[in-house]
């Protein structure tokens, strides 16, 4: 069996070391049956992977996103409008 491959009854009884074995090491991959089934990943791994950001904040910060978009369209993305309106006179 290879290091990232467990049995459903090997990965229920060592449950704590298949989380810290995908937490260090990588997705660990449960069977059942002798059958492919799962695979454990980290929280962040899924998040990233899954498509569904947690946030629309956690998507806007995310660092991966800076290099989709030119200096130019994150200025006229996130810039400031130069114009400051009309004078009121008070």
């Amino acid at each position: 069996m290879a290091d990232d491959s467990w049995s459903l009854a090997e990965a229920k009884a060592k449950l704590s070391e298949v989380v810290e074995r995908a937490l260090h090491e990588g997705p660990q991959h449960i069977t059942r049956n002798g059958r492919p089934a799962v695979v454990v990943v980290p929280e962040e791994e899924w998040a990233r992977t899954s498509g569904n950001p947690k946030s629309l904040a956690q998507a806007l910060f995310d660092p991966s996103i800076r290099g989709l978009l030119s200096d130019d369209e994150i200025d006229q993305l996130f810039g400031r409008d130069p114009d400051v309106g009309r004078p009121i006179e008070l």
